[in-house]
């Protein structure tokens, strides 16, 4: 088996030391291009490397689904976000090629273990930090175009549970399927909601609209999946994250915010 695991990144990362097997991909390289060496640029071939600010490290999954050759499986992780069977937060303890083949053996599909929202759904937990226009419009795409995913949809926007993170490792067929189908959506949403007004913040819509697009492709689908440990290199920022937290919660109407409409 030969797996590719990309590493998004918008800037200079230390990245894992098997370049074998993780592929640093600089997302926006349309304008992050400052001569790093040692990436994939995100702007070669067929790509959608000017959309970055809206579509985040979905950039790098767009460039490896058009681009990516000769490969039997391909993951994405993050500069600060990898998947790990350890629990220590350092690079040494990544994943390697072997217990990647070792998942896929198992599954076709790799995914983040789920993060658990106890005290509200998918739905909600989005609503408190973004706005509900794009969520509203995203449900009507599938509805429409895609009807077959409704029920799957509906499901998962009440669930306190999602594989989140835009991160996992696909067999290639897998990969591509599931490529296809969520740019597709996207897309169709991109056609009928205006951003332009939005914050530099909610303008990156469409990756925040994938993640939850992930579980709705996979149970709609009957993907049999297995789960991995991820880590976080570097700080993790707890107090901020906390406070930014309970000032969504309390204080936040983005999610009622209809002038964005």
């Amino acid at each position: 088996m030969t797996p590719k695991i990309l590493v998004a990144s918008h800037k200079e990362a230390p990245m894992p030391a098997d370049h074998n097997l993780y592929l640093p991909v600089l997302v926006g390289a349309d304008f992050n291009y400052k001569g790093q060496r040692g990436f994939q640029l995100d702007n070669q071939g067929e790509n959608i490397s000017a959309k970055n600010p809206n579509y985040n490290e979905l950039t790098a999954v767009y460039w490896a689904w058009k681009n990516l050759k000769n490969v039997d499986a391909v993951g994405l992780v993050h500069y600060r976000r990898f998947f790990s069977e350890e629990r220590k937060r350092s690079l040494d303890d990544v994943l390697t090629e072997a217990q990647v083949e070792k998942l896929l053996q198992k599954a076709p599909v790799v995914l983040p273990k789920k993060r658990h929202y106890y005290i509200e759904t998918i739905k909600s937990h989005y609503l408190h930090s973004h706005y509900q226009h794009p969520l509203d419009v995203t449900r009507e795409v599938i509805a429409t175009n895609y009807p077959e995913y409704l029920a799957t949809f509906d499901r998962v926007m009440k669930r306190r549970s999602a594989h989140m993170f835009n991160m996992f490792i696909m067999k290639k067929d897998y990969f591509d399927s599931y490529c296809n189908w969520m740019f597709s959506v996207l897309a169709d949403v991109e056609k009928q909601i205006d951003i332009s007004s939005y914050s530099t913040q909610e303008a990156r819509v469409f990756g925040y609209l994938s993640e939850l697009l992930m579980d709705v492709w996979i149970d709609t689908n009957h993907v049999h999946y297995v789960e991995c440990n991820w880590i976080q290199i570097g700080d993790r920022q707890l107090v901020k994250k906390a406070y930014g937290f309970l000032k969504r919660k309390l204080f936040s109407n983005v999610g009622n915010d209809n002038t964005h409409y």
